[in-house]
């Protein structure tokens, strides 16, 4: 999976969905003989293909909440049958789940290439489209409903905290203003409407389309992305065994934040820099197995653009 909206990807990196971190992500999960593994992120499915291919009746538990992905789903059911089942939720709700007893559980957050480069998805302003962004498109707002009924502060936590978006007053104000004239309703316009807001990109910076934050600041905000993770990781580390593995796969900033502060948390290390708890008053209940995320090579790269903001960060719970 992958979170940009980017326009200026290339178009190789458009032709179809790549596994990003596949290898790394194997190495740590490490799948034995009837491994019971969860993938809390299906997407385009590669990662559970190449983990039930891994070894000898390896079982994979996935979970999606995009319809589109469980429909994608028909072909490994019928490939690997009961060795591989899918349950249409979102990971934010697995404590909802009667699953447990997991030998790894793996997480690949934000967009699958299928959602990114289906254009009447509107998750990227690369087609025009409706201005559409779920996840699961049967469910909540679109963005263009979210953009034309939101109060003020929930349009300024989506462009400014999750979008990242140094010129958030100009954008909000923009967006307000906009509203009932029917530019919020495509992703052309959208993006049009975002770019003469912010302006061009201040020389020396690295050339990223004016409307690449906003749009995922907008996308995080209506499918509450970063709650979901905050209360999916919890609930899978409680599903997981003793020595499995808990690995995540990050983005952008605002994701790999929280998955680093509950890796150090199991593991008993200060979450942040204003933690100054002893260590008697923490709980280690995991091992961190890398005390820096793992990105991906330059070969990866090379061949994926998408996965250049990948980092993948994973813990053994004792």
């Amino acid at each position: 999976m992958l979170f940009s909206t980017d326009d200026s990807l290339t178009p190789a990196a458009s032709s179809g969905h790549v596994p990003v971190l596949l290898a790394e992500a194997l190495e740590l999960l490490a799948p034995r003989a009837g491994a019971k593994i969860l993938d809390g992120t299906f997407g385009g499915g590669g990662h559970t293909r190449a983990l039930l291919e891994a070894a000898e009746g390896v079982i994979v538990v996935a979970l999606d909440r995009d319809p589109a992905a469980i429909e994608r789903s028909a072909v490994l059911k019928a490939e690997f049958g009961d060795r591989f089942r899918i349950h249409q939720i979102n990971f934010g709700d697995l404590g909802d789940l009667d699953e447990t007893g997991f030998d790894g559980i793996l997480f690949d957050f934000g967009l699958s290439s299928f959602q990114l480069d289906t254009a009447e998805r509107g998750f990227s302003f690369r087609s025009d489209a409706p201005a559409d962004m779920r996840m699961n498109p049967d469910a909540g707002l679109s963005a263009a409903e979210f953009l034309e009924t939101a109060d003020e502060e929930s349009l300024i936590r989506a462009v400014r905290n999750y979008g990242e978006e140094k010129r958030w007053r100009r954008v909000v104000e923009s967006i307000i203003k906009a509203r009932g004239t029917g530019r919020l309703q495509r992703t052309h316009s959208l993006a049009e409407l975002v770019t003469e807001a912010v302006g061009p990109t201040p020389r020396g910076r690295k050339a990223v389309h004016p409307a690449t934050r906003t749009f995922q600041g907008i996308r995080v905000e209506i499918n509450d992305e970063l709650s979901a993770i905050e209360r999916g990781l919890p609930a899978a580390f409680d599903r997981l065994l003793p020595n499995g593995v808990l690995a995540a796969i990050s983005f952008h900033s605002l994701e790999d934040r929280i998955v680093k502060r509950f890796c150090r948390k199991m593991a008993g290390r200060p979450e942040h820099s204003g933690d100054y708890r002893t260590q008697d008053e923490r709980v280690v209940s995991a091992k961190m197995i890398s005390t820096r995320p793992i990105a991906p090579s330059d070969e990866e790269i090379l061949s994926n653009p998408r996965s250049r903001s990948s980092r993948l960060r994973a813990i053994r719970k004792l």
